[in-house]
């Protein structure tokens, strides 16, 4: 292959990126947006089974744990498929993307909780009692001294969380939303050009995954609670 003939390459390739940028931008906003949307969601929804999970009382334990096992036991995209196709025979419909938000956000909090609940058991049992000596009741304590450090201590496996929810959106494509996986399948689809662009959306996951593991390292460092390794997490992620 002659220089000529290279560089004949590589200009069309920019000139195909150029034009595809637009819609792959449309896509990579939802993306986003599924993203941090899911992520701060599940954050919540996993405290508050971690919490319950570890510190309720048999019944509340129970359906934490109930819930956990449940949806870390099933794949998401069944979950999807559930809240998108099998909602409406209920009579409760959601739009594509409220579908996404609602199974990703369901979907993360089981993870987080178990990222979370690994993070509370690794704190010595003395801290909560000294805490109780104090005067704290429970619920302080664990506001005040339990719960701040296992936030810290679970920040690498937050992490891991967050960078699979990133990839985990492309899912999302199959229930209609246009996220940016679909909007390359579409471009695809009408140019043929298959290899050029999802190689393009594999460079922006990768770009948008380098980014994020070293905000959320800076992050884990600037809170990194001196003499405390990181936590053993139960419940890592399986394939699916």
């Amino acid at each position: 292959m002659g220089k000529k003939e290279e560089k004949s390459i590589a200009s069309n390739f920019i000139e195909f990126f150029i034009d595809s940028l637009p819609k792959l931008l449309e896509g990579l906003n939802n993306t986003l947006w599924l993203t941090f949307i899911s992520i701060i969601v599940g954050f919540l929804l996993g405290v508050l089974l971690a919490l319950g999970k570890v510190y309720g009382n048999k019944l509340i334990a129970s359906i934490c744990i109930g819930y956990i096992e449940i949806i870390r036991g099933t794949p998401l995209l069944v979950q999807l498929f559930i809240l998108y196709f099998g909602l409406p025979r209920v009579g409760l419909s959601l739009s594509p993307i409220d579908a996404a938000i609602v199974g990703l956000s369901l979907n993360s909090a089981a993870y987080q909780a178990e990222y979370l609940r690994g993070a509370i058991q690794s704190i010595e049992s003395g801290q909560m009692i000294a805490a109780r000596s104090l005067g704290m009741s429970k619920l302080q304590s664990i506001k005040n001294v339990i719960l701040p450090q296992a936030l810290r201590i679970s920040i690498p496996s937050w992490s891991n969380e967050l960078i699979y929810l990133l990839k985990y959106t492309s899912i999302a494509y199959i229930i209609s939303v246009e996220e940016l996986t679909a909007e390359g399948k579409f471009i695809a689809a009408t140019t043929y050009r298959y290899l050029e662009i999802f190689a393009m959306i594999a460079i922006i996951y990768l770009v948008l995954t380098i980014i994020f593991t070293e905000v959320i390292d800076r992050i884990d460092k600037r809170l990194s609670i001196p003499g405390i390794g990181v936590a053993k997490t139960a419940g890592l992620r399986s394939m699916y």
